[in-house]
């Protein structure tokens, strides 16, 4: 089933601040020695969904969609695959924005600082699960939708630079613009390659003319 948002605005829905989401409320059933998902419930946003391992794989996609514990869609299926298959003993899918839908059109307008600054804490704890996260960087095109997101990746560089995070892509980027390669479609032995994502976000802020703003 399709997610489309429930409301125009997140502010309209509220949002969660990521330290009470993290409390258990026993709305989700699910086994919670193997998962991670915040809040543990289904709502108009999403902060982590993943699986418990002392090396998880950071991934970020754009926007969550449908997934949730034991019932991952065929990208999370992808972002498991190529995680356990690249020496990493668990996933975090994670997003550069918080807000679910099905289709990234759908997300909203106007940018929500709230919503983005729980996400961060959101981020900013995924980081400190492991003593050197590996963060997989997974938006593909999607990420050209708003204006806003680049400000989200930029946000999730300045704070994986303080972990001393290693960025990584995997498959062939875009020819226009080398945005990362989206998990779908790619083989289960795909091999992950590092990636300058400061470079990478440098050139699209300047082609994006964000660098004036």
């Amino acid at each position: 089933m399709a997610h489309i948002p429930a409301f125009e605005n997140t502010e309209d829905a509220g949002v969660l601040p990521f330290e009470k989401a993290l409390i258990r409320t026993d709305l989700g059933s699910f086994d919670r020695e193997k998962w991670i998902y915040v809040p543990d419930f289904y709502s108009e946003y999403r902060y982590i969904l993943g699986t418990r391992g002392n090396n998880p794989l950071i991934t970020i996609g754009i926007n969550p969609s449908t997934a949730r514990p034991g019932a991952l869609d065929n990208t999370l299926k992808s972002v498991e695959r190529i995680a356990l298959g690249n020496g990493y003993d668990s996933f975090i899918m994670f997003n550069v924005y918080a807000q679910r839908a099905t289709d990234p059109n759908k997300m909203e307008k106007h940018f929500n600082l709230a919503l983005h600054r729980e996400n961060m804490k959101a981020f900013e704890y995924v980081l400190s699960l492991s003593d050197k996260p590996g963060i997989w960087a997974a938006w593909g095109t999607i990420i050209l939708k708003r204006d806003y997101l680049i400000k989200c990746v930029c946000d999730m560089i300045e704070a994986g630079e303080k972990r001393n995070a290693e960025w990584f892509t995997c498959g062939k980027r875009s020819v226009n613009g080398g945005h990362p390669h989206h998990p779908l479609y790619l083989k289960k032995d795909s091999v992950l390659e590092p990636f300058d994502v400061k470079e990478y976000i440098s050139k699209l802020k300047e082609n994006s003319g964000q660098d004036e703003k």
